[in-house]
């Protein structure tokens, strides 16, 4: 479900000033497109330099993603872009952010970013859990699986962003950066490949056997266990089919093809 957006100019003025106490005095402000789990996103641009910020009012249901966002960012520099600032001001929750000059990946088959979506899910495997509090994978999965027993799967001691919507991921150069660690997670280190195995999939191009050849790249997922994997795809395709309800949208109705779809070709 997405969230109303406004105006970075519909803030609290007394906001804006916390704001560009971090960023400088905007001079010029930009809605962005991508994001809309957030009340406000905007790309602002001021002598200092370019930011993205976001934010919710703090009375907003998922306002704790903006914390989860905070605490995780020091733990994924590199991978993530940096955390300028966290303004709390006015009943709003915003989150500065260091603005990365990228385009979303391209996760069509032949992709040039598809080896650097690569590079990055291994560079993040290598990222020591945080001591922070996360939700755990087998939690989050928990109403999902067909069976209690392969819970244990999932569970695990990783650092786990779990969005890999290529919204998520920008490409600058030869890195791929990820954004957007409101989900992040705890869980078993090959999960996040297998997230990525279905946006793959829901691309458009990619069949099951050929998103597995990528996550084949990916050091982790050499460790997952078959009936693991086989349990992790039931499980999405149960999410899949609760997020679309009876009557999904044209976006969801596409991931939740291809959430039934790896299902299917696992069980094959």
């Amino acid at each position: 479900m997405t969230t109303t957006r406004i105006s970075y100019a519909e803030l609290p003025a007394i906001v804006q000033a916390a704001v560009e106490a971090h960023t400088g005095p905007a001079l010029k402000v930009e809605s962005a497109s991508e994001g809309f789990n957030s009340e406000i996103a905007a790309h602002l641009i001021s002598q200092s330099g370019d930011y993205y910020v976001k934010g919710l009012r703090t009375d907003h249901r998922r306002v704790w993603t903006q914390r989860r966002e905070a605490e995780v960012n020091p733990y994924v520099r590199g991978i993530a872009p940096a955390l300028i600032a966290r303004v709390e001001s006015a009943g709003w929750d915003v989150l500065i952010f260091e603005a990365v000059d990228g385009h979303h990946a391209d996760y069509r088959p032949d992709s040039p970013d598809l080896p650097k979506v690569v590079d990055v899910l291994r560079r993040l495997g290598e990222v020591p859990c945080p001591p922070i509090e996360l939700r755990q994978a087998e939690q989050r999965l928990e109403r999902y699986a067909d069976h209690r027993a392969d819970l244990g799967y999932f569970a695990g001691d990783a650092l786990l962003h779990t969005d890999w919507n290529n919204t998520n991921v920008l490409v600058t150069g030869e890195r791929a950066h990820v954004v957007d660690w409101a989900w992040a997670t705890k869980g078993a280190p090959w999960l996040d490949t297998a997230y990525w195995v279905i946006w793959l999939i829901g691309a458009g191009r990619h069949e099951p056997a050929s998103s597995e050849q990528w996550a084949g790249h990916v050091p982790a997922w050499h460790d997952a266990p078959a009936e693991g994997i086989n349990a992790f795809a039931v499980a999405n395709a149960n999410v899949w089919d609760e997020i679309g309800g009876q009557d999904p949208d044209p976006w969801t109705a596409r991931m939740i093809a291809a959430a039934r779809k790896w299902r299917d070709y696992r069980k094959s």
